[in-house]
């Protein structure tokens, strides 16, 4: 006889409490392997595949795409046994254990109130159901029952990735309006973009929440990975004392010896991203003082043996820092397929909750936007951040002689808590003489 197992949201580590349905990746009445995928969600920090620590068949599934729901909540349920189906046998843990994601447990914290986004079941506070027919599952006890406010033609609506499904809520545009042109009707983005450029009818009213509307103030809700930064930014701008100082520094033999890497060999081009992180590591080994953080409640500073080396990435998800493990330990060419590794899984949304934190000292290149100079605020509980700008033709002093050269400018802010402004100074002093002199490397390689 089969027996229906529930399976719940599991805690997805480094202290985050909710997930969002992004998208969910079985059906009711699906054959689920153990271990198998079954939802993706996004949580502060990135999107995750969740597994299924049961093997079976599904009978129901909690919550609709859009839905927000706390650690410990429902996710779905699985018939297990015999009866349930021929290759659904093996049961791995019990509902409070099993491989539900790799490095993390599955405390549940107390329950929060579920939100739905807009779009989503209206003002229902529960999640959704979908049940499979009692009859399928011999023996199985019955779902938990549907909310009234769900509708049966409000359930997912297949998109080919949440960017897109994204994309179309930021733009008001309601997906079950449009006709997918990929495989059995699946959303594409030029779907998206094409019923975007279409104008709406002349007789069509204007809704009166459009942000178009004249003198209409547009509530943009701090969730997800935007509210996830506020609140960090917010915390280090509380608990941190922060001072920066900057510096010009002639990048131009830095650029030629990176010219130089790339014409011999066939691997991968050296960035001049991987060229500061190396810096970075060399510069940090001599001013320690700098790869810390403070321990408040002891009234310790923490003087970290690993550099992990983190460095802001703009996506279409906001601003997030992938962190580079044991940065002090890689090499040029190390750095550099690391650095486009974590980048690339960044911009397709694939990063985990562990390859978001743990850094120890970032690295922000804020240059790529055009601008020559910032006070970067510390990434807390870091102590420092090196900002660096875009590297641009100037008029320079060289060797006693007006010319133009690649001129960047160097910004570091830092815990004042940690060290004083000798010690920043130091630090910045040499990773503008690393620039300037890279040759001054070799003797930290």
């Amino acid at each position: 006889m089969a027996q229906v197992l529930e399976f719940k949201l599991p805690d997805l580590g480094e202290g985050l409490t909710e997930a969002e349905i992004v998208r969910w990746l079985v059906k009711v009445g699906d054959v689920v392997a153990v271990d198998q995928p079954v939802v993706e969600v996004e949580t502060a920090k990135a999107m995750v595949e969740v597994p299924c620590p049961y093997g079976g068949v599904v009978t129901a599934r909690f919550g609709e795409e859009g839905t927000e729901l706390p650690v410990g909540s429902p996710l779905l349920t699985v018939a297990v046994g015999a009866d349930a189906s021929a290759d659904s046998s093996s049961v791995n843990g019990d509902s409070g254990s099993g491989n539900v994601l790799v490095g993390y447990g599955t405390t549940a914290p107390a329950a929060r109130r579920r939100r739905v986004r807009p779009g989503g079941t209206g003002g229902a506070v529960a999640p959704s159901v979908e049940a499979v027919p009692a009859a399928a599952v011999p023996a199985a006890p019955a779902p938990v029952a549907p909310t009234p406010a769900a509708a049966p033609d409000r359930g997912p609506v297949p998109v080919i990735s949440p960017l897109v499904r994204r994309l179309a809520r930021e733009n008001g545009l309601d997906l079950r309006q449009l006709s997918g042109s990929g495989p059995d009707g699946l959303i594409l983005r030029s779907d998206v973009e094409q019923a975007l450029r279409i104008p709406e009818p002349a007789s069509a009213p204007t809704p009166v929440s459009s942000p178009a509307t004249e003198g209409a103030a547009v509530r943009v809700p701090l969730k997800g990975v935007r509210g996830a930064v506020a609140d960090k930014l917010s915390r280090s701008r509380r608990e941190i004392p922060d001072a920066t100082c900057w510096v010009d520094a002639d990048a131009t033999e830095l650029m030629a010896a990176r010219t130089a890497m790339n014409s011999v060999g066939t691997g991968p081009k050296v960035s001049v991203l991987a060229l500061l992180a190396r810096i970075c590591t060399a510069a940090l080994a001599r001013f320690p003082e700098l790869n810390s953080t403070v321990d408040t409640e002891a009234r310790e500073i923490v003087r970290l043996a690993e550099v992990h080396l983190g460095f802001a990435a703009q996506t279409e998800r906001g601003l997030v820092v992938p962190v580079v493990r044991d940065a002090h330990s890689r090499s040029v060419d190390s750095l550099g397929e690391e650095l486009v590794r974590l980048t690339d899984a960044a911009r397709e949304g694939r990063l985990t909750p562990a390859q978001l934190t743990g850094g120890t000292f970032t690295l922000n290149n804020y240059g790529v936007f055009g601008v020559d100079g910032s006070t970067p605020i510390i990434n807390h509980p870091e102590a420092a951040m090196l900002g660096v700008g875009r590297i641009v033709p100037k008029p320079w002093v060289h060797e006693g002689q007006l010319a133009v050269r690649q001129v960047v400018q160097l910004s570091l802010t830092f815990d004042h808590r940690v060290c004083d402004g000798g010690t920043a100074g130091g630090f910045l002093r040499y990773v503008a003489d690393c620039v300037e002199h890279p040759a001054l490397l070799l003797r930290t390689l």
